[in-house]
C-alpha cells in the first residue's frame, strides 16, 4: 500500500459562495478489450470496474466488479484499490492507495487506463448555510456535504452515509429526518454492530408469541415501531450475510414478517444506512450482497474527516462547548484562537467525536489537557515516569485528593487506550476487542462508559446475550 507521492498532480480547487470548482479529469482505456473507451469526470469521484453502476464500465473479465476509485481529495488526485482480485498497478507498483500524476497509466487486470487532467472545470454545488440540522461547518468540504444532505432530506429515497468513525454519520441521519416530511414521526436507530447476529433479526422484525423460548407475548420490531418515520441502520457493513436477503425483501416489498409468523405487515419507513466501511469493497469480498447495496445506495453522501476540514475547528469548538456544561472561565479559555490553533496540528483519527471527548477532558480537568494520542501509535499512551519532570499540563489535577486524582487519571488512561485501539482498527469493535485482549461486549461497555458510543438498550421482552448489561 505505497502512496505515489512523487509527481502527484495538484489540481485547481477554488470555492465560491455557490460552488466548489475543480479541475476535471479524463479516464481513457489505452489497452485491453475496451481500448478507446473514455470517460470525462462529471463528479469528484469515479469508480472503475465491471459493474454497470461504475463511472467507467469495463468488460474485461479480469477487472473486478468495483475495481478502484479515483477521487479529487484536498486538491490532489487519489487512487484507491477497492479490494480487487487482481490489484491496481501504477508504474509497476501495486498500490492500495496513492496519488496520481497527469498521464499516469493504471493497470487493472488486462486493461490499461490512462489518467489525464482534462483542462476543463467541474463545478459542484455548495450549500449556502453553515449548518444542516445537528451539523455545523463553513468549509467547502462540509458545505458540499450539506448540499447533498439537503437534497436527501427533500426526497424519500434510501441514503447511504459514508465516512470514518466519528465524522457525524448518526447526526447527519437524524438531521435528514428532522428536515424531511417525516420529522413528526419516529426516528429509530439500529446499531448492526452492537446486536449479536442471532438477535438482530428479532430486533428488526419482531416476533410472535411462542416463536422461541421465553417469547410469552408478541413483540413488534423496530421497523414496525418506526411506522411513518425513519430507520437508521448504523454500521450496515457489520450486518450478517445471512440476514441481508431478509432485509432486502423488506425494502423491496415494504412489509415485514415477524420471527415465527406468517402474516405480512405493511410498513412505511424511510431507510438510511451508515457505515465506515467501503461497501463496494465488501461486495468484492462477498461480505455484502450486491443487490442490497444497489437498493440502499440510491443517494450516497460521504462526510469528510476532520483533517480535511480544519478550517471548521473554531466553529466546532464553539458549537461543542455549547453542548458541554462548563464554567465561564474554562469556556473562555477553550474558545481562544491560541487554543484552537493548537488543535490544528493533530490528525484527529477519531474526528469530531474525538474532538468532543478532548474538550470534555479539558472541562473535567479544568485546564488544556494534552492532545490525545495519534492512531498511528502502536502502543498505549505513556504516563510521566517517576524520574522525569513532566510539565504541569501532563499531570492530573493536583488540587484533588490523591485518591480522586488517581481515579481520574486511570479513567483518562482507559479512555485514551480504548480510543486509540478503536481508531487503529477503523472503528471495528470486534477487531479492537481482539487487539485489547478482551471480550467484545466488555469492550462495548468501555465505549459506553466513556461516551465513545451510545448504548442501544434492547426492547422489553427481547432476548439478550449472557452478561449483556441492560
Amino acid at each position: 500500500m505505497r502512496p505515489l507521492d512523487r509527481g502527484a498532480t495538484q489540481t485547481i480547487t477554488t470555492a465560491t459562495a455557490q460552488s466548489l470548482v475543480l479541475s476535471a479529469f479524463r479516464l481513457t482505456v489505452v489497452g485491453g478489450p475496451d481500448q478507446g473507451l473514455s470517460w470525462l469526470a462529471t463528479t469528484s469521484v469515479a469508480v472503475v470496474g465491471g459493474d454497470p453502476s461504475a463511472q467507467l464500465v469495463l468488460t474485461d473479465p479480469t477487472v473486478s466488479r468495483f475495481h478502484c476509485e479515483i477521487a479529487v481529495v484536498d486538491g490532489r488526485i487519489r487512487v484507491r484499490d477497492l479490494g480487487s482480485r487482481n490489484g491496481t498497478v501504477v508504474g509497476q507498483v501495486a498500490v492500495g492507495i496513492g496519488w496520481l500524476h497527469d498521464g499516469a497509466v493504471l493497470q487493472l487486470g488486462n486493461t490499461d487506463v490512462r489518467f489525464d487532467i482534462a483542462g476543463t472545470e467541474l463545478a459542484l454545488p455548495l450549500s449556502a448555510g453553515h449548518r444542516f440540522g445537528l451539523l455545523v461547518g463553513r468549509s467547502a468540504a462540509m458545505r458540499r456535504a450539506f448540499a447533498l444532505l439537503e437534497g436527501a432530506a427533500g426526497s424519500d429515497a434510501s441514503v447511504v452515509l459514508l465516512g470514518e468513525t466519528g465524522t457525524g454519520k448518526d447526526a447527519a441521519a437524524e438531521s435528514i429526518h428532522l428536515q424531511s416530511a417525516r420529522c413528526e414521526k419516529p426516528f429509530v436507530v439500529v446499531d448492526c454492530s452492537a446486536i449479536p447476529a442471532d438477535l438482530l433479526e428479532n430486533e428488526l422484525f419482531g416476533h410472535e408469541r411462542g416463536a422461541f423460548t421465553g417469547a410469552h407475548q408478541a413483540q413488534e420490531g423496530l421497523f414496525e415501531s418506526a411506522q411513518g418515520g425513519t430507520v437508521l441502520l448504523d454500521e450496515i457493513g457489520e450486518m450478517p450475510l445471512a440476514l441481508q436477503p431478509k432485509l432486502l425483501r423488506v425494502l423491496e416489498r415494504r412489509e415485514v414478517k415477524r420471527v415465527g409468523g406468517t402474516r405480512a405487515i405493511p410498513i412505511d419507513v424511510r431507510v438510511i444506512a451508515a457505515t465506515n466501511r467501503d461497501l463496494r469493497t465488501e461486495v468484492n469480498e462477498k461480505r455484502f450482497r450486491a443487490d442490497l447495496f444497489y437498493r440502499l445506495n440510491v443517494l450516497e453522501v460521504c462526510l469528510p474527516p476532520l483533517r480535511e476540514r480544519q478550517d471548521d475547528l473554531p466553529l466546532l469548538v464553539e458549537h461543542l462547548l455549547g453542548t458541554i456544561a462548563h464554567t465561564a472561565a474554562i469556556g473562555g479559555m477553550l474558545s481562544t484562537s491560541t487554543f484552537t490553533e493548537s488543535l490544528a496540528g493533530h490528525p484527529w483519527p477519531g474526528n469530531v467525536r474525538e474532538l468532543r471527548n478532548h474538550l470534555e477532558r479539558c472541562v473535567a480537568m479544568r485546564t488544556t489537557a494534552p492532545l490525545p494520542p495519534s492512531a498511528s501509535s502502536s502502543s498505549p499512551p505513556s504516563l510521566p515516569s517517576s524520574t522525569a519532570t513532566p510539565s504541569s499540563s501532563s499531570l492530573p489535577d493536583t488540587s484533588l485528593p490523591i485518591k480522586a486524582a488517581r481515579e481520574a487519571w486511570t479513567r483518562e488512561l482507559e479512555r485514551r487506550y480504548v480510543e486509540t485501539v478503536l481508531a487503529r482498527h477503523g472503528g471495528g469493535v470486534a477487531a479492537a476487542a481482539r487487539d485489547a485482549g478482551v471480550d467484545r461486549m466488555y469492550f462495548y461497555r468501555l465505549l459506553w462508559r466513556h461516551g465513545l458510543k451510545e448504548p442501544r438498550a434492547p426492547k422489553d421482552g427481547a432476548p439478550t446475550t449472557e452478561g449483556e448489561e441492560r
